[in-house]
């Protein structure tokens, strides 16, 4: 017997997928024509007005990092907790449950959808950051990996928060309330390091600060805090969100009731 059903796993993740392109035009050109917006106002309006740009990086280009994660944080975590909130809504996830379907297939489905989609995303905005601005990707692997990392994690956590939720108010709370306020105030429109004291160390007890910097180090090669420490943070968080889904599924939390 396989120890992962590969076929289970490929017609969840399917099924999701094509969930997400029924409602392209807000799942998809809704966050490319809103990051498109902020680089027009601050990357062409405010940027034009920065003549040394910041660390030596023209602000336009400076932005890029921050927005791209600004879509990642929210669509991953949106797209893998309506992901799984809506069998539980519906009933549906009893079918699941009874289903021949292990945590590793109902994972690598609801997350692994969510994550592509993320990363179709991530694409299509750096593709448009073209349009606008001119930039680099100075170790272009590590953002490839450092992007990989943090949708996995976020979509990780999603699933988690549409465990969680018991109405579709709930689904929204963390991702608009929580998760958008911080990454503003994460750095993605300027470096951590222009903040007076104390808001420069208020700043580092935001979390959002080690992702957008870890991010923009592998575009430019510059980072307000260590790279070795966002890289850290972001894999204990994605461990963390792994033990806490393998405790749900073993206890059943909010899945059977």
């Amino acid at each position: 017997m396989s120890l992962f059903n590969a076929r289970s796993a490929g017609t969840i993740y399917k099924q999701e997928l094509l969930r997400a392109f029924r409602t392209a035009l807000q799942s998809i050109l809704a966050p490319v024509l809103t990051t498109s917006l902020y680089f027009v106002v601050f990357g062409a309006a405010i940027g034009g007005q920065m003549q040394h740009g910041m660390d030596g990086v023209n602000y336009g280009a400076f932005i890029v990092p921050g927005l791209l994660l600004l879509t990642l944080l929210g669509e991953s975590t949106s797209n893998a907790s309506f992901g799984i909130y809506m069998p539980r809504f519906t009933g549906a996830i009893y079918e699941l449950l009874s289903a021949p379907v292990g945590v590793a297939e109902t994972l690598a489905g609801f997350v692994g959808a969510a994550a592509t989609k993320s990363l179709i995303l991530a694409s299509i905005i750096l593709t448009t950051a073209t349009l606008f601005v001119d930039y680099t990707i100075v170790h272009p692997f590590y953002a490839l990996g450092f992007i990989l990392l943090v949708s996995a994690s976020f979509s990780l956590f999603g699933f988690i928060l549409g465990i969680w939720a018991d109405s579709f108010e709930k689904l929204s709370v963390v991702p608009m309330l929580i998760l958008m306020p911080l990454t503003f105030l994460g750095g993605t429109f300027y470096s951590i390091d222009m903040l007076p004291q104390p808001w420069r160390t208020v700043a580092l007890a935001n979390p959002v600060v080690y992702l957008v910097n870890g991010l923009r180090w592998t575009f430019y090669g510059k980072s307000d805090v260590s790279i070795w420490l966002s890289l850290g943070l972001t894999l204990a968080f994605l461990a963390a969100c792994v033990a806490l889904i393998a405790f749900i599924f073993r206890t059943g939390w909010r899945l059977r009731n």
